[in-house]
């Protein structure tokens, strides 16, 4: 069973929203913290927006801030990441992932648990 599956991605123009969304095959609950990552080709995945479970408190990068938000569902079974006023530098695989680490990070090598990805694309 793929523990983290995501969905929501597409094509949208600049200036858009999206809402990705994470379904996960166990409680999000049991984990210390969930958080969104993204890949542009021929880089490295970086962390985008993180959210402590327990407490609710998130973190996010500068250039996503105040356009991206994250947050789960109160049945403890999903992880969205509302995207607002999309850029074309936000055209990306997103990812989302799972630690059991009790910290906000956005460390990809902290996270033990990921999705297969959604592909987001923004045109001009």
């Amino acid at each position: 069973q793929v523990p983290l599956v995501e969905s929501g991605g597409g094509s949208v123009q600049a200036g858009g929203s999206l809402r990705l969304s994470c379904a996960a095959s166990r409680s999000t609950g049991s984990y210390g913290v969930m958080a969104w990552f993204r890949q542009f080709p021929g880089k490295e995945r970086e962390g985008i927006a993180t959210i402590r479970i327990t407490t609710g408190v998130t973190y996010y990068v500068n250039s996503v801030k105040g356009r991206f938000s994250i947050s789960r569902d109160n049945a403890e079974t999903t992880l969205y990441l509302q995207m607002n006023s999309l850029k074309p530098e936000d055209t990306a695989m997103y990812y989302c992932a799972a630690s059991g680490v009790p910290f906000l990070t956005l460390i990809p090598s902290r996270y033990n648990t990921w999705g297969q990805g959604t592909q987001v694309t923004v045109s001009s």
